[in-house]
């Protein structure tokens, strides 16, 4: 009989990855790494350390700090028949690589009448919550997800880290990653199989009868936390992590709507134009008969993120707000 110990693993979410980057380029020889400091140094966030010494400056490519530039090389280098995974730092800096991700990745396939696809996958570190300002805490995925030809993936637990990047690798077209930056010291725990997950459908994280929150990444477990809280009060929330923003899974976020009849959506992005008013866009159009009170968004403040620890956490989403908000939602009918 085996045991717990033997079947599952302890890691942390930025080793998760960096086990994804080491199988991947263990199992294709086409797969190869690059961006800024990436090999000596180990990568601003420390996911490809010891990747350099194992793999080598041809497969552990150190880049200029160029992101147009190295994001191209890396659209040529796909077209070519490899198969890169292109390191941004943070999602800030993808602004400098966007005409590169935007109208050449995105847009190839179609330009070329379906005979060019490009099989690149971008990792880029996003979010806010660690003081870095405002230059550094962006959280820009949900523009990405704007943008067709792209597929925008948002991995929070370790199993998804470790999990996504081979799927992502496998697909024809450009895969964007965002590994939010406040869960790389994360820990979670492991299957010591663990294997390739789908890219295509949200999950359930916690069922529940009174409301469905609806997030991702490192809101998912505010979330979670939050649902705790309610449940000790008699509130049952249903937390659906979405994963994947583009293309979004409607079937799952409209099934848990029709059983809870009301839906709030935590994104940390900010409330205009956002993700969540495009996720709350289509629950009124799929669901509408089926919720018992208007669907609510809990978004960062539109301001630039604060330095300050103080004005930074008042600016996120955070546990307190999410719980006062399904309180205010659920009133006496929990």
């Amino acid at each position: 009989m085996t045991t717990t110990a033997e079947t599952m693993r302890k890691l942390t979410y930025r080793e998760a990855v960096r086990e994804a980057i080491r199988e991947a380029m263990q199992k294709d020889e086409r797969v190869f790494l690059m961006g800024e400091d990436v090999g000596r140094y180990g990568g601003c966030f420390a996911v490809s350390k010891g990747l350099f010494d194992e793999f080598g400056p041809e497969r552990i490519r150190d880049t200029p700090l160029s992101e147009s530039g190295f994001v191209g090389a890396g659209i040529g280098a796909a077209l070519g028949g490899m198969r890169p995974i292109v390191e941004i730092m943070t999602v800030n800096f993808s602004l400098l690589a966007a005409d590169q991700i935007i109208n050449n990745a995105a847009v190839l396939l179609h330009m070329s009448g379906g005979l060019f696809n490009v099989p690149i996958v971008i990792r880029l570190a996003t979010g806010g919550g660690r003081q870095v300002a405002a230059q550094h805490s962006r959280s820009l995925e949900g523009w990405y997800a704007h943008i067709p030809g792209l597929k925008v993936l948002t991995p929070a637990t370790v199993e998804d880290a470790r999990g996504m990047l081979w799927t992502a690798l496998e697909d024809p077209d450009p895969v964007l990653i965002f590994e939010n930056s406040g869960l790389y010291n994360m820990e979670g725990t492991l299957p010591v199989e663990a294997g390739a997950v789908d890219i295509d459908r949200a999950r359930m994280r916690r069922p529940g009868r009174d409301i469905t929150i609806i997030s991702y990444a490192a809101s998912l477990f505010k979330a979670l936390e939050a649902a705790e809280i309610l449940a000790r009060e008699g509130i049952e929330a249903e937390v659906i992590d979405l994963r994947t923003l583009r293309p979004l899974d409607d079937t799952t976020l409209l099934d848990s709507v029709a059983r809870t009849h009301r839906a709030l959506i935590v994104d940390e992005g900010w409330r205009s134009g956002s993700l969540a008013a495009e996720i709350s866009a289509r629950i009124m159009e799929g669901a509408f008969y089926e919720l018992d009170a208007p669907v609510e968004r809990l978004c960062s403040a539109e301001v630039p993120l604060p330095y300050a620890k103080h004005l930074e956490d008042a600016a996120l989403p955070q546990v307190d707000k999410i719980v006062d908000l399904v309180r205010t939602m659920v009133g006496g009918h929990g």
